[in-house]
């Protein structure tokens, strides 16, 4: 932290917001000493400059918070103790959010078994009457959850005439469907009423 000079161009400078040059040179001779308390408390370098750099910041903007007698040092040992229990609070509430989150977030390939009920059952009837390999495709990787990649393998076809494959296989089913089933199919095929 570099010395805090009060702006002479600025007559109207708020002389008593800022600290003095004696407990800002007493504070940037202690960064070692407080770079070293924090370090062990939070047990990583980069988190403890942080917190320090961000403690300076706010010894400058309230640098008039230091009260007659209390020694400096003292003070910012203070304000850095608050620092640590705000940040590990903060770890604590991001390590909570992203918990839940994650208990939400369905995992990957993992299927939601209310929609798999709800989804029309006519789907399952029509594959059987497309082109063997477009149902097999669908069945595949929409149905069964493989990759594109593993499917194009098994084909021993390039994985973008895999996704073209696939394209037109979907496009295929959706006709048999707007055939079979009429309107329910604009709305995604959910709750199906169309008696199949």
């Amino acid at each position: 932290m570099g010395a805090v000079t009060r702006d002479a161009a600025d007559p109207g400078a708020d002389d008593a917001a800022l600290p003095s040059s004696d407990v800002v040179a007493t504070l940037v001779g202690a960064h070692r000493r407080f770079r070293s308390f924090l370090e062990r408390r939070v047990g990583n370098a980069a988190d403890a400059e942080e917190i320090l750099q961000a403690a300076y910041v706010k010894t400058v903007e309230r640098g008039d918070a230091i009260r007659d007698g209390e020694s400096a040092v003292a003070w910012f040992y203070r304000l850095l103790r608050n620092a640590v229990a705000d940040h590990f609070r903060r770890g604590d509430a991001e390590r909570r959010a992203l918990e839940a989150r994650a208990r939400e977030t369905p995992a990957p390939g993992g299927e939601d078994a209310e929609l798999r009920d709800a989804v029309c059952q006519c789907l399952h009837e029509l594959i059987p009457a497309l082109k063997a390999e477009y149902g097999d495709i669908v069945r595949k990787v929409d149905l069964e959850g493989a990759g594109i990649a593993q499917v194009a393998a098994e084909r021993g076809i390039t994985p973008n005439n895999a996704r073209v494959l696939l394209h037109r296989a979907r496009r295929a089913l959706r006709k048999q469907l707007e055939a079979s089933c009429g309107t329910c199919t604009e709305h995604g095929c959910l709750d199906c009423s169309c008696g199949a």
